[in-house]
């Protein structure tokens, strides 16, 4: 006996056994329960998201656009005595960014779907991913140009430019490609992308613009 008189053994030591005992039996089934939800669920959201690509190998397939985050460039902003028309003067890809680039554009390939035209900002790393895909010449559009200095994003110039186009791709067959930058697409269509990764979208009948998957982070 202890000096509180509870018996040595006895379910009620600490007052909290019978609980740690039948927590204990059930740990099995809980940790399976999370594994499953950490392995799975992931996948399954991915397969959803990239299920859409299947439906663009149609001929029937028409309004698709995708807006993509140009790869990894290091930083943020570009520096004081930036100019356009000057890569050294800029924020350019790394090595990996570009390595990104090229295995993007691959998996874009592998997809097998016709590529209208792809359009890119004059930016050097934009332009340099938009090259790196490989999916088609790159014509230049200032209207993807970098807004990271400007204000009031949504209802800039560009940002309307950009909604028209994918608005009035909706009957158009083929994949529209637009790279840029994040603060352009996330203005644009209301998503934030990491480095290298897509979003497609398509007009509705009334003109909005509905994001319909994603293309895979690098």
């Amino acid at each position: 006996m202890k000096g509180n008189g509870v018996a040595e053994g006895s379910d009620e030591i600490y007052g909290f056994s019978m609980v740690k005992r039948a927590a204990l039996k059930s740990l099995p089934s809980l940790l399976m329960a999370l594994v499953l939800g950490v392995t799975l669920s992931p996948h399954s959201a991915q397969a959803n998201e990239l299920k859409v690509w299947d439906q663009l190998k149609s001929a029937n397939s028409k309004g698709y656009v995708l807006l993509m985050r140009h790869a990894l460039a290091p930083g943020v902003g570009d520096p004081s005595n930036f100019n356009v028309n000057d890569c050294s003067t800029q924020r350019n890809l790394s090595d990996e960014g570009r390595q990104d680039a090229a295995d993007i554009g691959q998996w874009l390939q592998q997809r097998k779907v016709k590529i209208a035209r792809v359009e890119s900002s004059r930016w050097c790393r934009a332009k340099e991913t938009a090259q790196l895909l490989n999916i088609g010449k790159v014509r230049l559009n200032k209207n993807l140009d970098s807004l990271f200095q400007a204000t009031d994003l949504i209802n800039h110039p560009q940002t309307l430019n950009i909604k028209k186009r994918i608005v009035s791709h909706r009957n158009s067959s083929g994949l529209l490609v637009f790279v840029g930058h994040s603060v352009n697409i996330q203005a644009a269509v209301g998503v934030s992308l990491e480095s290298g990764q897509g979003v497609l979208v398509r007009a509705t009948p009334r003109g909005e613009i509905k994001v319909m998957g994603y293309s895979p982070t690098p």
